[in-house]
């Protein structure tokens, strides 16, 4: 079997900017590991030159793929640019067995598994935030990086890279991606270059432009909002649906974007009649069209929401659905991803046993009243203590992004809000300077409106 070349991936930096990890980023994509030439206890010593023979040598009648230098990690300049921390370049090993340990690496065979697994085995390790590691093995024998991550998700019997992954899958288009499908970039042309693997795990929203994507980067397993199809090169990347996957709509299945809004712990799912009984996370969303919406919406008018409607419900999902399942879950008190207004288990059993708080109407009140009075940017600086901020911040909460508050929020700024702003301004699809986490009056308006 033909050995795989290492090959560079993209994926946010650490967080960490001690000296040993940032000599460990810059230095660890430039190596040459021994399978490609290098020796052990000569690694560093040859490394320049085997990186210029790697690029035209041909070994045993066959041509060494070229090592490229990668991303330093200088921030770009223009607005345009991609944010630095949405690179630089993360390696990963290639195709090997469980364990790490030496034998040939697997045939293309896979087990059956449901979307449901796919998720929950996804969980697992963002759960455990398990470190990123080309060379290290986690417990259940799967290598941790990007590829050995979906390795894992889909349960195959080997630890595979991004240039064989595809064999494991059928290619589908944007429009049939479900929950547990796949999101990859293979550059056959310059394998070091972009490569990398994310598993799907939901739209966030109707417009279809961020996706829930767990995924293996540095500095461990995470789960985030990602423009669709990735930070970089998302032009390259392609859809795939696991062959061993069960029916293709699998009921069963919890999007990672409902999946952390149960905060009963999903108990309600499996009990129940069959009118009351939760009908699996992809009955709702976008392209949604069934008896079950209906249902929803009817429960959600039942429960305050009829001001959202103006007309139905419908078996049709819209937007209309999302901003009446959201109210109801901000009256239950549930906050960030826990509001999200897609329903998941429990917020489908409240709505049909007439559990929890109704939608209040002061909602309305509330929404009408418009943006408070922009305070001006000054406001938003280091070290500066305001009410506006703590106003700020807990508005950001109320919308779903709040995750970097460790505690507060409070009226003094800090790290955390600014934190939160970006990520609010990335959501409306700024880049650059227009998401810098600093609000102007635009993101004022937007956050408040």
């Amino acid at each position: 079997m033909e050995d795989a070349p290492v090959f560079v991936e993209f994926s946010p930096e650490s967080d960490c900017d001690c000296p040993g990890c940032i000599h460990w980023r810059r230095s660890t994509p430039h190596a040459l590991p021994p399978r490609l030439g290098g020796h052990p206890a000569a690694h560093g010593a040859r490394r320049a030159l085997v990186l210029v023979a790697a690029a035209g040598t041909v070994l045993g009648g066959q041509m060494l793929p070229a090592v490229a230098f990668a991303d330093t990690g200088t921030r770009p300049t223009s607005p345009d640019a991609r944010p630095a921390k949405d690179g630089p370049d993360t390696p990963q090993g290639s195709a090997s067995p469980l364990h790490g340990g030496s034998g040939t690496p697997a045939d293309s065979t896979y087990r059956a598994i449901t979307r449901t697994e796919i998720l929950a085995r996804a969980r697992t390790w963002v759960t455990a935030r398990v470190p990123y590691s080309m060379s290290e093995y986690w417990s259940d024998g799967y290598r941790q990086d990007c590829s050995g991550f979906v390795s894992m998700a889909w349960n195959l019997s080997g630890n595979e890279w991004t240039g064989s992954l595809d064999k494991y899958g059928v290619r589908i288009s944007k429009e049939q991606l479900r929950p547990g499908d796949i999101l990859l970039f293979h550059n056959p042309a310059n394998p070091t270059h972009g490569s990398h693997v994310t598993v799907f795990g939901g739209w966030t929203d109707s417009t279809q432009t961020f996706y829930v994507a767990y995924e293996q980067a540095r500095p461990h397993a995470r789960k985030r909002a990602t423009p669709y199809a990735y930070w970089s090169n998302p032009d390259r990347y392609l859809a795939y649906r696991f062959k061993g996957v069960g029916n293709a709509e699998d009921p069963g299945a919890v999007e990672a974007v409902q999946a952390v809004e149960d905060p009963a712990g999903g108990e309600a799912s499996g009990s129940g009649s069959t009118a009351t009984r939760y009908p699996g996370a992809l009955a709702f969303g976008p392209g949604a069209n069934n008896k079950y919406v209906t249902r929803l919406g009817k429960a959600l008018v039942a429960r305050g929401g009829q001001r959202f409607y103006r007309s139905g419900p419908g078996p049709r999902w819209t937007e209309a659905d999302r901003r009446a399942t959201r109210a109801f879950q901000l009256a239950q008190g549930w906050r960030g991803a826990d509001a999200d207004g897609l329903p998941g288990p429990t917020t489908w059993a409240y709505l049909m046993k007439g559990e929890g708080r109704d939608i209040p109407a002061a909602d309305a009140a509330a929404g009408a009243q418009g943006a408070p009075a922009y305070p001006g940017k000054g406001v938003f600086r280091p070290g500066r203590s305001h009410a506006a901020i703590e106003r700020l911040g807990r508005q950001l909460v109320r919308k779903g992004f709040g995750r970097h508050y460790a505690r507060g929020p409070g009226p003094v700024w800090s790290e955390h809000d600014r934190r939160n702003v970006e990520a609010f301004q990335r959501a409306q699809g700024w880049r650059g300077a227009a998401a810098d986490g600093y609000p102007g009056p635009e993101t004022w308006r937007r956050l408040f409106r």
